[in-house]
């Protein structure tokens, strides 16, 4: 039986991360960027009005005061997308809306709130001329060509998580694809005389095949392309027979037949088709845990790993190791789960000197963290688990985590309503 670090370094030792594809940037959330991206433009490509208002020469204000404002004539009007015709000289303006181009011999911009606009609208009179109620500097509510962005510049950097932000940024640079490191494909495959497929008719003495759904769902959480291979029977040829149809697949996990019962046959296809690694660890639920290689057709070792049968110990057991190796191969740079700090509010005992991960529901009052056990803790029930948003850790060395300690929690899940 091993640690649990010594299990995530063997399975990481075996995975790398992948080759990059070309996506669509709305396509792309979640993953790594592959090459660095610089801009091909300026952004904004010219100069621009930051307010809706008047383009004027800053020189036309000179003097001017709310009680005796300055006349300006105004000779046009723009648009955002428009480009004006006309030149902007000594006592004219352009009315302009934010965003359109500045035009030419304006160097500056007075909002419409500091103009008697309102006022002669509101009269009637029409807008062929402008007063303006005060000094307007040079360079006011202007925003540069180049501004935010300088062609040429390295705007993102290889390695960077695509979120929304940076779709946005790319499509402001123009860009409608970009190269990603492609995410993983994971076989998903369930192993069990007692399994029934979900949507047929349950007979006595049989379960449904919750393990498949619940780990592929795991899967796409961690930005993995889950395939499902249904259920393999509990025998030697069965189990090889639906792993075979997923060794092209960049790693495959399974549910149950790890244990030393006479129908565990995952370690003995292992053992005939691959190599086994490691089996078992020091880790309370999801003692049985087996991790391999398997040999494909064309030459690859496609990594193997064997989940408990029991769905909470399956879960649970996902946590620690599969999500690593998905953010791996993602080429994420934080592969391994981080934990915060919180304030036990449950006593956790710890007799087999494991690391015990119990189902928790954290909750956050003030500055302070707190981590409540909920429901019964057994391997088997996937009730508690819907009702956790953590993984409370009793590490190996303590016996007993009481009420009060400090503790390290492992979050499943983090929404808003719970902050």
């Amino acid at each position: 039986m091993i640690s649990i670090e010594e299990a995530r370094q063997k399975i990481l030792s075996y995975v790398g991360v992948l080759e990059p594809e070309e996506k669509p940037i709305m396509d792309s959330i979640g993953q790594v960027l592959a090459q660095d991206v610089y801009s091909d433009i300026n952004v904004p490509p010219l100069d621009n009005s930051a307010m809706d208002g008047y383009a004027i020469q800053s020189a036309s204000t000179k003097g001017t005061l709310k009680s005796n404002p300055i006349i300006l004539k105004v000779i046009g009007e723009v648009a955002a997308g428009s480009i004006s015709d006309k030149v902007v000289r000594l006592g004219t303006a352009i009315r302009i809306m934010t965003g359109a181009p500045i035009p030419a011999g304006a160097d500056t911009v007075v909002q419409f709130e500091k103009t008697d606009e309102q006022e002669r609208s509101s009269s009637g009179k029409t807008l062929d001329e402008i007063g303006i109620f005060e000094e307007a500097p040079a360079d006011n509510n202007i925003r540069r060509a180049g501004e935010d962005i300088k062609k040429g510049d390295l705007v993102l950097k290889a390695g960077v998580v695509i979120r929304p932000q940076e779709v946005g940024l790319l499509a402001s640079l123009g860009y409608a694809r970009v190269a990603v490191i492609r995410r993983p494909v994971v076989v998903v495959l369930a192993t069990g005389d007692e399994l029934v497929n979900v949507g047929e008719p349950l007979p006595l003495g049989r379960i449904y095949n919750s393990n498949t759904y619940s780990i592929a769902s795991q899967v796409v959480k961690y930005g993995g392309v889950p395939k499902i291979l249904g259920i393999a029977r509990d025998t030697i040829d069965a189990l090889w027979g639906k792993i075979s149809d997923g060794l092209d697949a960049d790693m495959l996990i399974t549910s149950a037949g790890v244990s030393m019962g006479d129908y565990d046959v995952v370690k003995d296809v292992l053992a005939q088709h691959g190599q086994i690694a490691f089996w078992t660890v020091s880790m309370k639920p999801g003692k049985p845990l087996a991790f391999g290689t398997l040999n494909s057709e064309d030459g690859r070792k496609v990594p193997h790993l064997g989940l408990p049968g029991n769905p909470v110990s399956s879960m649970v057991s996902f946590e620690q190791f599969a999500s690593s190796a998905i953010f791996k191969m993602l080429g994420k740079k934080d592969i391994v789960k981080s934990t915060i700090s919180a304030i036990s509010e449950s006593n956790v005992k710890n007799k087999d000197g494991r690391r015990v991960f119990t189902r928790v529901f954290v909750r956050k009052d003030g500055d302070q963290y707190y981590a409540n056990s909920v429901g019964p803790q057994g391997s088997g029930i996937l009730t508690s688990m819907g009702q956790a948003n953590g993984l409370m850790i009793t590490p190996e060395d303590v016996a007993l985590t009481n009420i009060g300690d400090s503790v390290e929690v492992q979050m499943l899940d983090w929404t808003q309503e719970q902050s």
